[in-house]
């Protein structure tokens, strides 16, 4: 096996940092997890394989070259002191939308707080006004 040059590991680590959320495209191993599965990155080793914390208890690394992962547009909410972590900016827009056209005042305040972070594309969006 040739191992990647020192260039394009820290693209990777660029890439997918520790945190990020990723989704299993293609994985050519008898214990890989289901193509769908999603896991949270932990880091990138120095062979540019993407190690990942699979959501289904699965530990095995994204090799370079030859497994693909997407990346995910994770975002994370904060509303009435509850965080949720997204696996898609649409999606938790949609919800906050929906939110909004389904309360009024105080809570519909919270509700657009939060959608308005998303559209601005912030990482963690709450309904604290700052």
């Amino acid at each position: 096996m040739k191992f990647p040059s020192k260039e394009i590991v820290e693209r990777i680590r660029r890439q997918y940092p520790a945190g990020s959320r990723v989704e299993l495209e293609r994985m050519d191993d008898v214990q890989a997890p289901p193509i769908g599965t999603k896991g949270t990155v932990i880091g990138v080793d120095d062979t540019a394989s993407v190690m990942v914390r699979w959501d289904n208890g699965s530990g095995l690394n994204v090799v370079y070259g030859e497994d693909i992962v997407k990346k995910l547009d994770s975002v994370t909410t904060i509303c009435y002191g509850e965080k949720r972590v997204w696996d898609s900016r649409t999606e938790a827009a949609n919800f906050f939308l929906q939110g909004i056209a389904g309360s009024e005042g105080a809570e519909c305040e919270r509700y657009t707080t939060i959608y308005a972070k998303l559209i601005e594309g912030l990482d963690i969006c709450s309904d604290d006004v700052e």
